[in-house]
């Protein structure tokens, strides 16, 4: 069977079920055999003693890092593990089986969590992948402006720079803040704002900045640009894209209450999601303004294709899904992430996140020989906390925590700060015991 033919079998992947989600495609109606499910499903954990008992974490060291890559819960392991079994038992029978129920229960348990469609929804497998597709998609001319900051991620950073290269479009970066530690709401949108200019058509910042632990205030720049939008045409409409990976899992909001019209992420951070899992999520009608990059494999447009038919009627986030192979079993357990934190319950883990990192800064905020900078407030930061040791360099400060078995790490861009980020794998204790050692390095 060559490569044309296996595609029209529809089995290719990238959500193939989302139609029953949604009137804009269908599919074959003979339902696939059920996913294969965890033995036990955990219930709310009574305290986070408990929910820490729920990964194989060791306790050689104090692991203040998770917010780069942390281990997995019980229950997206046990997934996995069900999905690998399957597919190295007999390869194409698992693909048929379980490829198009279990990446629409994804998009299902991913929509619910972040309130919106399945169908708004495009399934990638990092953070930079999505920034990628994104930014490399979106409708541009010559001349036309995307606004950024001097903060960015180098991910987004470079991925502008690339899309500015291919169209003639212009990238303008504006900084909005010198003191991290000292901005203010109306500084951070108001130097956002005062950079528009009649050609400015997106707008790209971060949620959380992990350079930083600053807390973007995006809803009230969604506002701002809510006025300016109101005296435009819809293709000069400007579109906020939101980095959100270091939000995601740890703050309170969902989408529709941060006002964007893009939201990228990954899910092995906060979300405690398998690795290499992400997703892009879209308004309707900014979906209209990018041009998907990769080929889907979404069932419906392969025999679409295979009939050399245009996909118009497909569904956004499904026709921006990037066909090809995947780690299979990793996106098909992701579900289980976002089950968790629904369980989980969102306010009692963005109070948990705050509750350790707001310490953590109170304390370091009270010793002399250190310079905290990260904002103390919580409506301008979240579960990174940022800070110097004046007398030593950022990796020095490091590299001593280190050697003491508390792992931290160093932001490394433009600025250098020593970066912790306590949450809900963390005690009270680890917090006490990272003090304990910035204090003795007076």
């Amino acid at each position: 069977m060559d490569r044309r033919d296996f595609l029209r079998t529809g089995l290719a992947l990238g959500g193939a079920a989302l139609a029953s989600t949604t009137n804009c495609a269908t599919v074959d109606t003979a339902a696939p055999s059920p996913a294969p499910q965890a033995a036990t499903t955990p219930p709310a954990p009574d305290s986070w003693e408990a929910f820490r008992a729920e990964f194989e974490l060791t306790h050689d060291d104090i692991h203040l890092s998770h917010f780069l890559l942390p281990p997995h819960h019980r229950s997206v392991r046990e997934a996995i593990e069900l999905y690998r079994k399957a597919l190295d038992a007999n390869p194409l029978r698992a693909l048929k089986q379980y490829s198009p129920t279990a990446e629409a229960e994804v998009s299902r348990a991913a929509a619910a969590y972040l309130d919106v469609k399945p169908e708004e929804l495009a399934l990638t497998d990092s953070t930079t992948m999505g920034l990628g597709l994104v930014y490399a998609g979106l409708r541009l001319r010559e001349g036309e402006e995307i606004l950024t900051s001097t903060q960015e991620h180098y991910a987004t950073d470079q991925s502008l720079t690339l899309r500015a290269e291919r169209t003639g479009a212009v990238v303008r970066r504006v900084p909005f803040y010198t003191d991290p530690e000292k901005l203010t709401e109306e500084a951070a949108v108001g130097g956002m704002m005062q950079a528009m200019t009649p050609r400015t058509r997106y707008v790209a910042v971060t949620w959380v900045y992990s350079v930083s632990g600053v807390k973007y205030p995006v809803r009230a720049l969604a506002d701002a640009l809510a006025k300016v939008n109101a005296d435009r045409s819809e293709e000069e409409r400007i579109l906020l894209c939101v980095d959100g990976v270091h939000g995601l899992g740890a703050e309170v909001e969902t989408i529709p209450q941060l006002g964007c019209d893009f939201f990228i992420s990954g899910c092995h951070k906060w979300m405690f999601g398998p690795r290499g899992t992400g997703f892009i999520w879209g308004r309707p009608s900014a979906w209209q303004r990018l041009v998907p990059t990769i080929p889907t494999f979404y069932s419906p447009a392969v025999r679409i294709w295979a009939k050399d038919d245009p996909p118009s009627a497909l569904p956004p986030g499904p026709l921006v899904t990037p066909g090809g192979f995947h780690s299979f079993e990793h996106r098909w357990a992701l579900n289980k992430a976002f089950e968790l934190h629904q369980r989980m319950g969102r306010e009692r883990v963005t109070a948990r996140v705050h509750e350790l990192n707001r310490y953590l800064k109170e304390e370091l905020g009270k010793m002399p020989h250190v310079r905290v900078r990260t904002p103390l407030s919580d409506s301008l930061s979240a579960g990174i906390t940022c800070f110097e040791v004046p007398a030593l360099k950022p990796a020095e400060v490091v590299k001593r925590l280190e050697q003491k078995r508390i792992i931290t790490t160093v932001s490394h861009y433009v600025t250098r700060y020593v970066r912790a980020a306590p949450g809900l794998l963390n005690s009270h204790e680890d917090v006490e015991a990272l003090l304990r050692e910035v204090r003795a390095m007076a």
